[in-house]
């Protein structure tokens, strides 16, 4: 991923420009956050669901070296609602509004 994880400031006069409303296009970006955390956690389950153990008992349960690396992987990933602005910012995310449709 080419999206810089650390913090930066964000111009508000650009991010309410793609609406026309600084509350719309959070909203935006805060729903495409959700979807892209829901995946991403999806996608790790069923990653680290490979590595699941029936057994209960704590003197078998051993540390595994690949899964630490799938978590870590993660864990640097950026965050979903900076993946997210990044994609509202470029145009890469469709929006619509409902009820501007439903009089069509």
């Amino acid at each position: 991923m080419a999206i810089n994880p650390s913090i930066i400031t964000r111009d508000l006069d650009k991010i309410a420009d793609k609406t026309g409303n600084l509350y719309e296009s959070l909203h935006i970006v805060g729903q495409r956050a959700k979807q892209i955390s829901s995946s991403l956690k999806e996608e790790l389950n069923n990653k680290l669901s490979e590595f699941a153990s029936t057994v209960d008992n704590l003197e078998e349960v051993f540390e595994n070296k690949e899964q630490i690396e799938i978590s870590k992987f993660y864990e640097r990933m950026p965050k979903p609602s900076t993946i997210a602005m990044e994609e509202f910012m470029e145009d890469k995310v469709y929006f619509r509004y409902p009820s501007e449709e439903a009089g069509e």
